[in-house]
């Protein structure tokens, strides 16, 4: 009873809070807790293929290393289509439109299932294309080639989790998803082993043993998140009834949608171009880069999960009609992101040299590796401000503005400051530009906030008369 007890003052579901009345830290706190430990499972998940992986064959590792952001690719571009689904949800949730925000949900699954098979088609055929492009040698392309296979076959199924996570959220139940996320990165860390390395009754598969292992534990977690949404006993319910293709519906999707796709889409293509850059220097730096910015995506959980709260709760008062309320919950989080993060900063730059350490024994790496965690350090809160006023445009469907200052921070400040100062000051170059993208990323998203644009959600264009039986949408109404 004390660990359940302890669980269940860490841990609030919707029905413990209202998030549009009362205070705004309380709610937004156990909002975004769950997202926390959910994207640490996650982590945790990533590790686990890392470290089986790193033991089978340092090609295997190099391999992986290569899929990882054709990966993030795929799902980037899909992604819109939860991202649409969760900011209607959160609105009609939020304006006490239950049948419209199951309606929105269902349509949702509907066409992310439609996207997710295209998409992980189109990646199947071009796997070998794509990592060859992005440089993969003649050892390492065939193995990164047969796990993008594996995976992109079974894109659905880790593109329907990931799109289950976000309905949820809408509703404003984060700890469902944070369960059920457990349940899969538990299965998929026992499972890495067994069909890597041919354990027991297993057949020995390798790198394709991880895919499958991944592939497995997400079908897995998306059928237990399909169920609980059709019984509608814990956050937004789905309807045989509301699946049928409905293509107005899905313009209004695509509207909302297509912007965060573009903006998850650019971070990705972000990433592959600095790595272009990082690619000229020596093994050491590209080592380097590597510890370092996995070092910032530990960093900047809290960014994202409370980025995500505020989108669910701007969400739900713009749908309630009450946009103070949902300014408020921005600028406290913008707040606490910033002293929470300019404090881990402090902490990076003191320790920068043992932190760097923890991940290799080479000396040069470690200093370089350094080097770069000290020039970023102390602008991590800005990330917080930046992540807590986008998160809030998303929430009001604003997703085309939210895209927008991505795009500026890194197409137009990180990677063109990257590209010429590396040529001038070496490495150091590519250090600065993210210290300089962060701070100029903050200071557009909070002086755009102030405009106060966001502030009419897009949730009257999105509704639709589900009694009216001259609409598409009554062939399966009550």
């Amino acid at each position: 009873m004390g660990v359940r007890s302890r669980l269940g003052a860490l841990f609030k579901g919707p029905e413990e809070f209202d998030l549009t009345s009362g205070g705004i830290g309380k709610p937004l706190f156990f909002l975004s807790m769950p997202i926390v430990v959910t994207n640490l499972f996650q982590t945790a998940y990533n590790l686990a293929d890392t470290f089986w992986l790193g033991q089978y064959s340092t090609d295997a590792l190099a391999a992986i290393s290569f899929a990882f952001p054709m990966v993030f690719l795929l799902i980037s571009l899909g992604m819109g289509i939860s991202v649409a689904g969760s900011v209607l949800v959160a609105q009609y949730t939020g304006a006490g439109e239950e049948r419209e925000a199951e309606y929105a949900a269902s349509q949702t699954v509907t066409f992310a299932v439609t996207a997710s098979v295209l998409l992980g088609g189109i990646g199947y055929f071009l796997v070998e294309d794509f990592l060859g492009l992005m440089g993969a040698s003649d050892d390492v392309l065939p193995l990164a080639s047969s796990y993008m296979e594996v995976i992109s076959l079974g894109l659905l199924f880790m593109f329907g989790f990931a799109v289950f996570i976000s309905l949820m959220r809408g509703y404003g139940d984060t700890i469902t998803p944070m369960l059920v996320m457990f349940g899969s990165v538990v299965l998929n860390i026992v499972l890495d082993p067994f069909l890597i390395f041919g354990w027991g009754p297993f057949p020995r598969l390798g790198i394709e043993g991880a895919a499958i292992a991944t592939v497995f534990s997400r079908a897995l977690a998306l059928f237990v998140g399909l169920a609980i949404m059709f019984r509608g006993t814990r956050g937004v319910e789905i309807n045989l009834r509301d699946m049928a293709p409905d293509f107005t519906y899905l313009r209004r999707l695509l509207r909302i949608g297509l912007p965060a796709s573009v903006e998850g889409t650019g971070r990705a293509l972000s990433m592959n171009l600095l790595l272009f850059i990082v690619a000229l220097f020596p093994d050491a730096v590209v080592a380097a880069y590597g510890i370092g910015t996995r070092v910032f995506s530990v960093v900047f959980l809290p960014a994202i999960a409370v980025a995500r709260g505020v989108e669910t709760m701007t969400g739900q008062n713009i749908g309630a009609a009450k946009p103070d309320r949902a300014d408020r919950a921005a600028g406290l989080a913008a707040t606490v992101l910033f002293a929470v993060l300019t404090g881990a900063g402090v902490l990076v730059w003191l320790l920068a040299a043992p932190i760097a350490d923890v991940f290799t024994t080479d000396p040069a790496v470690v200093d370089i590796a350094a080097g770069f965690l000290r020039y970023v350090a102390l602008t991590f809160g800005f990330i917080g401000i930046m992540r807590a006023y986008t998160g809030s445009f998303r929430g009001a469907g604003k997703t085309l503005t939210a895209a927008a200052i991505s795009v500026l921070m890194l197409g137009l400040v990180r990677f063109p400051i990257a590209w010429v100062a590396a040529g001038e000051i070496g490495e150091t170059g590519i250090w600065l530009s993210f210290a300089v993208s962060n701070v100029v990323g903050a200071a557009v998203a909070y002086a755009w906030y102030r405009r106060g644009t966001w502030r009419e959600g897009d949730l009257t264009e999105s509704r639709v008369d589900l009694d009216d039986p001259s609409t598409s949408t009554s062939a399966g109404g009550d």
